[in-house]
């Protein structure tokens, strides 16, 4: 590897910690990290104690380790969920800590693995994680994604490269999305999350009732509540501390009603779900629920995401992303979805987002889903954006505006 990267590599480590996080004096932070990544882990390890971190807890994970606990694992074992971690990951939330996934899975790790099992720890998971997860969705603490490349994951995004070639390939891009190969980057991410903030702005504004969709394979109408909020870009803790969730993004986003989507829907790229891959699947909508679900390749996996829970069958985000973006314009599938929702207008089965509510942080639960929010265990974003999609807004009087035409804003 050379120098260059190398240099582009400690800035991201930088973006990670800085931009991502933006770790605070006496915080602690929790990093979940692939075991072959140790020296970029020991970067950001390195940049958030000189940010001020107390404490560096680094939590090491190993795709193989994880394959043959879904092989040979006893079944009832999947049921369940370590007490010890969801207590870990609570005292570090109700301690101000800071929480950063570095994300590098082969996403066909689990292929061979009956869905059944896959099944029943998303659930499992989802049950334990819940305190934990609402955190996170009420942007409570300050949290990130970031994606590392491993050799699994590079050959699946450049199959005709040897090995190492592919991982370098992958790096590249990654930097490059990232927009870590500037001079400046945390000016750079300054200034694009400047951007992100004047679109959402307009689309909050604006209080749209539905948006519709239209594109080959997608015939789609989503409601939105009243006092809907469009987010994007930066975030800010309950303790006014702005942070960035995703690194990279290039979405605005809002959570819908949970019973206001009716049509159909069509995904444009591949979909990784839990080491499985899914492609080319249709969802079908009345009344917000999905009542049809077929998938060409991954079905068994599509209907264990759609099982997860009742939430599970209605929407939960609609984020609009324009295919002249730097993602899409790579004319890469990265098999990630923290890297193909930013290529690509997406919508996530799931749990809504409180801070998509006008107040909504600030009320209950059951307070939410009377406003129109839905409730689930889990969260899964996938991709129905093309140049072919056209989006219309309908205001509260029946007007109709458009917002996308041919996959990009129509203002």
């Amino acid at each position: 590897m050379g120098l260059e990267r190398n240099a582009k590599i400690e800035q991201y480590a930088e973006i990670a910690v800085r931009v991502g996080l933006n770790v605070q004096p006496g915080q602690p932070v929790w990093i979940h990290a692939p075991i072959h990544a140790p020296e970029f882990v020991r970067s950001v390890v390195r940049k958030c104690y000189e940010a001020g971190a107390k404490d560096v807890q680094v939590e090491w994970y190993d795709d193989a380790v994880t394959q043959l606990k879904y092989k040979m694992a006893p079944d009832e074992i999947f049921g369940q969920y370590p007490s010890w971690r969801v207590k870990a990951l609570e005292e570090n939330a109700e301690d101000n800590g800071a929480y950063l996934s570095i994300i590098s899975s082969d996403p066909e790790l689990l292929k061979e693995t009956p869905a059944g099992r896959i099944a029943a720890f998303s659930k499992a998971s989802g049950q334990a994680l819940a305190k934990w997860r609402g955190y996170t969705t009420s942007n409570k603490i300050s949290w990130a994604i970031v994606g590392v490349p491993s050799p699994a994951w590079a050959a699946k995004v450049f199959p005709g490269l040897d090995s190492q070639k592919a991982v370098d390939a992958l790096w590249d891009a990654i930097l490059k999305t990232a927009r870590a190969d500037g001079e400046d980057p945390v000016r750079d991410w300054q200034e694009h999350d400047a951007s992100l903030h004047r679109r959402r702005e307009i689309l909050t504004r604006k209080q749209y009732r539905k948006l519709i969709y239209r594109a080959p394979g997608t015939e789609l109408t989503v409601e939105l509540p009243a006092g809907h909020v469009w987010a994007g870009g930066s975030a800010v803790t309950e303790r006014g501390v702005p942070f960035l969730p995703n690194i990279p993004t290039e979405e605005v986003f809002t959570s819908p009603r949970r019973d206001g989507t009716s049509g159909y829907v069509t995904s444009t790229k591949p979909l990784s779900y839990r080491g499985n891959v899914i492609e080319n699947f249709t969802l079908t909508f009345e009344n917000g629920r999905v009542t049809d679900y077929r998938a060409e390749k991954g079905q068994d996996a599509l209907k264990a995401m759609l099982e997860v829970d009742e939430g599970a069958l209605h929407l939960g985000e609609v984020a609009l992303v324009p295919h002249r973006s730097p993602i899409s314009e790579s004319n890469l599938i990265f098999y990630q979805t923290l890297y193909d929702e930013n290529a690509s207008c997406h919508l996530a089965i799931g749990q809504a987002f409180p801070f998509c509510l006008e107040n909504g942080v600030a009320m209950s639960v059951e307070e939410r889903q009377a406003a129109g929010l839905n409730v689930s265990l889990t969260h899964v974003d996938f991709m129905i954006g093309s140049e072919n999609l056209d989006i219309d807004g309908e205001f509260a009087d029946g007007n109709r505006e458009p917002i996308f035409r041919k996959g990009n804003w129509a203002f």
